[in-house]
């Protein structure tokens, strides 16, 4: 009895333990990066598919900072928003969804600003790696189901100023 007892007493510790030192991780990941559900300016992204143009609003990660904080601690995105990840030099990029609370679509887009594979409804909090097919320039993140909502599919055009003419 009294080691049963024990080892709960001390299984109780360490877990008490694990969520403070969590916590205290979660709180620190939080304070080093955007502020939990912030939005930042918009601007008009263009996407011509089969059924004909798609219009969103759409938020700018383009620098190392933004693109780490990407929509992690974020609330859904609504249906006219999007978060564009700016790539100045091409790359194969591999996503995430770590301390992403909800799930998303995430649309590689090629240097030549069309669609090159689609991850639709990406597991929240997720940290498996989500990859790119080829060389990106841009990579945008919607609301989970969305990009089908929309009709988006690989070889569709992005028109933003990201992206050549």
């Amino acid at each position: 009895m009294f080691l049963t007892t024990a080892f709960r007493a001390v299984a109780f510790a360490a877990l008490v333990a694990t969520g403070a030192c969590a916590q205290q991780h979660q709180a620190a990941e939080t304070a080093s990066g955007a502020s939990i559900g912030a939005t930042a300016p918009t601007e008009v992204l263009t996407i011509d598919t089969h059924g004909g143009e798609v219009r969103l609003n759409v938020e700018i990660a383009d620098d190392e900072a933004e693109r780490n904080q990407g929509l992690m601690f974020r609330e859904p995105l609504p249906d006219d928003r999007g978060m564009l990840f700016h790539f100045q030099t091409p790359e194969r990029a591999t996503f995430w969804m770590h301390n992403t609370p909800s799930s998303l679509d995430i649309i590689f887009i090629g240097v030549d600003g069309r669609i090159l594979n689609i991850a639709d409804h990406a597991t929240p909090y997720s940290d498996a790696p989500v990859p790119a097919v080829g060389l990106t320039r841009g990579v945008l993140e919607l609301r989970a189901g969305r990009a089908a909502e929309l009709g988006l599919r690989p070889g569709d055009r992005v028109h933003h100023r990201i992206f050549p003419s």
